[in-house]
């Protein structure tokens, strides 16, 4: 893929989200508000009836990243589907700068990051609040 192939992606997309990630249900109640929701689908990975072979994924491999799969069946991964996610809701300007040199770098380091680390921020930043 190109660098900049997350413009590409088509909608309707399907957004694979972990309905137990705070971050994650943060960002998708944001999401079911957007002007452009019809553009979008949200499956939640941790539901009971999800099942990742249907999709031809493994549930592990989809707990570790992000996954978004576009209309023409296109699979983007983590920060590439944080990208397509955004081309799709009409910010092509924001996902364009952030596949530039040096930005994509960085906020692929930190995406990496946080995807390992998100459960647990989740728990520190929900201790956080109630306290």
């Amino acid at each position: 893929m190109s660098r900049f192939s997350a413009l590409r992606a088509r909608p309707p997309v399907t957004l694979f989200h972990d309905g137990r990630c705070p971050f994650c249900r943060r960002e998708v109640a944001w999401l079911a508000r957007h002007p452009r929701r019809d553009r979008l689908q949200l499956v939640d990975i941790r539901a009971a009836d999800f099942e990742a072979a249907a999709w031809g994924r493994r549930f592990e491999d989809m707990m570790g990243r992000l996954h978004l799969r576009d209309a023409r069946g296109r699979w983007y991964l983590g920060m590439d589907a944080s990208r397509a996610l955004y081309a799709v809701l009409g910010h092509r300007r924001l996902v364009w700068w952030s596949c530039l040199p040096g930005v994509a770098g960085v906020l692929e380091a930190g995406y990496g990051r946080f995807a390992r680390h998100r459960e647990r921020l989740g728990r520190w930043v929900s201790r956080r609040r109630r306290h």
